[in-house]
């Protein structure tokens, strides 16, 4: 009636077998796609980054206040706090 009776069980598990071997090969090609992908756009950023740094230290540089430490990197210590510390050791 539906056509499943005259299959063989066991031709309709290896069919299954194909289908899912053939969907997760799939999937996991995707996934290698999305990860390089993403590999690459983090590459990318870092290069940008790194060329963001440089910027800043030339900029820096031009001013004259290498000296002085980097705005991305704020001391922590407000004024005072230092003292403290010393003392509680």
């Amino acid at each position: 009636m539906d056509g499943h009776d005259s299959e063989d069980p066991k031709q309709s598990t290896a069919d299954m077998t194909v289908f899912v071997q053939n969907l997760l090969q799939q999937m996991q090609s995707r996934f290698q796609t999305m990860s390089d992908s993403i590999v690459t756009k983090i590459d990318e950023m870092g290069c940008r980054i790194n060329e963001l740094e440089q910027s800043i230290n030339d900029l820096r540089a031009e001013m004259g206040v290498e000296g002085s430490p980097s705005p991305l990197a704020p001391s922590k210590l407000k004024p005072g706090d230092g003292n403290q510390e010393d003392s509680s050791a």
